[in-house]
């Protein structure tokens, strides 16, 4: 919020929602906010994943993986990305977002978003930004849209065979000609990612 901390007096002054979304911090990834995950982590759409699965990413793709942080130290949210692909598919992807319940509709999932897409783009030089999503996932699914993605295709039982995966695409300015979300519309099966 452009102060220093101290300058502000706010013991015993409960913010609001947007007041408190306002003043989280977006910061690198570390390994120790893996063991403070689980105030995020609540809803039934949010993967979890072993910790093997969070330190390759904070080892091979450190710039990718940032948190959300309260003015109290509490993780508000946090994104864990990566790139990958060759020639006209090389792209970040969205490995796992998640904000905690009480920062919902505050905008931080929104800085969360734009914070990888910037690395992917001025970074890494990618042509484009994508994730997976369960269909049944409707509010996330608005979100995303809401950012500029497109459904690109679906991945016929993505999720351990019970539900289908929509593939969320996002051209970066790489991609002036918007070929990686040309063709949009296909079903794919997982093995053929």
């Amino acid at each position: 919020l452009g102060c220093d901390e101290g300058q502000l007096d706010l013991a015993g002054v409960e913010p609001t929602t947007s007041a408190a979304a306002a003043m989280t911090t977006l910061r690198p990834m570390l390994v120790d906010d893996l063991f403070h995950f689980n105030g995020v982590n609540l809803d039934t759409f949010t993967e979890t994943f072993n910790m093997s699965f969070y330190f390759n990413y904070l080892t091979r793709w450190p710039e990718c993986c940032a948190v959300a942080e309260a003015v109290d130290g509490t993780i508000a949210g946090y994104i864990i990305g990566k790139v990958e692909g060759s020639r006209e598919e090389w792209h970040g992807h969205v490995s796992a977002i998640s904000v905690a319940p009480e920062f919902r509709r505050t905008g931080v999932a929104n800085r969360l978003m734009e914070y990888l897409e910037e690395i992917s783009e001025k970074m890494h030089d990618c042509y484009f930004v994508d994730l997976f999503v369960r269909p049944s996932n409707k509010a996330a699914i608005a979100f995303y849209e809401g950012l500029g993605y497109v459904v690109y295709r679906t991945v016929v039982g993505y999720y351990s065979g019970e539900e289908d995966a929509y593939d969320m695409r996002k051209p970066l300015p790489r991609d002036k000609e918007g070929r990686s979300i040309k063709n949009a519309g296909m079903r794919v099966m997982p093995e053929d990612l």
